[in-house]
């Protein structure tokens, strides 16, 4: 304690002391040396040339922050120009789209020429679902036609087959030639068959509409072409060509 106490007071003295010494410079007027007027002098322009640098600094400051200002200002409107430009493709591209299934869709040209106004984005959705869903539905009829067919044509190739081996059969037994019959007397009583049914079609025949000759047609079908009046028609047409034509003794 005794020692902190001394260096406060030594510490105090020194203050007092400096304290005189400065009020003494204050009243007292020194001749100044021409060196020290130069250092003075260029101390003075130095302040002075620190002052301008320092306002150079600021102002050089203040156009660098306005030109930053400016650099975010045209970014800014370049990205909201390249935002724009985005945009409008986007919806180009939807139009464009929405042009070409008009184009597409039957149903959609028919009820725009019939209408004579543009048609909203929603019906022409609409009117391409319904028409997919037609498509969809075709598809699937050709789909089962086909399938049938197939099939059918399996059960051909399988009568075709089976026929084949029934003529060959036919044609392997003794005797068959002889009993062959001619080309020219197979047409002949195929044209004498349609003679006589033609001559019966003829005479019963209306054609003064649609539904008179329907009837007529019904009506000479269940007349001249049962089983029973066929048969006995075929009949005598053989034997008629039995007596005329030489050589079809074995009709």
């Amino acid at each position: 304690m005794a020692e902190r106490k001394s260096r406060e007071n030594v510490q105090a003295t020194l203050y007092r002391s400096n304290s005189a010494d400065v009020k003494d410079d204050t009243f007292k007027l020194e001749p100044i040396s021409p060196s020290e007027k130069e250092q003075f002098a260029f101390s003075r322009c130095s302040s002075t040339g620190s002052i301008n640098t320092l306002s150079s600094s600021a102002h050089n400051t203040d156009d660098e922050d306005t030109d930053g200002g400016n650099s975010s200002m045209s970014y800014k409107e370049r990205r909201r120009e390249a935002h724009t430009q985005a945009e409008q493709k986007r919806r180009d591209a939807i139009k464009k789209g929405y042009d070409s299934l008009q184009e597409l869709v039957p149903m959609c040209q028919q009820n725009d020429s019939l209408s004579g106004y543009k048609l909203s984005k929603a019906t022409i959705l609409q009117k391409s679902i319904d028409y997919i869903q037609y498509l969809l539905q075709q598809k699937k009829k050709q789909e089962e036609e086909l399938t049938a067919l197939r099939k059918e044509v399996v059960a051909l190739q399988i009568m075709k087959v089976n026929y084949e081996q029934i003529v060959k059969a036919h044609q392997n037994q003794p005797g068959n030639a002889a009993l062959q019959v001619s080309d020219e007397i197979k047409f002949k009583v195929f044209q004498a068959i349609m003679d006589s049914l033609f001559v019966s079609f003829n005479c019963g025949m209306s054609t003064a509409n649609f539904t008179e000759l329907s009837a007529c047609v019904f009506s000479w079908l269940e007349e001249h072409c049962k089983p029973q009046i066929l048969r006995d028609m075929v009949l005598g047409i053989l034997q008629h060509l039995k007596n005329q034509v030489p050589g079809s003794g074995h009709l």
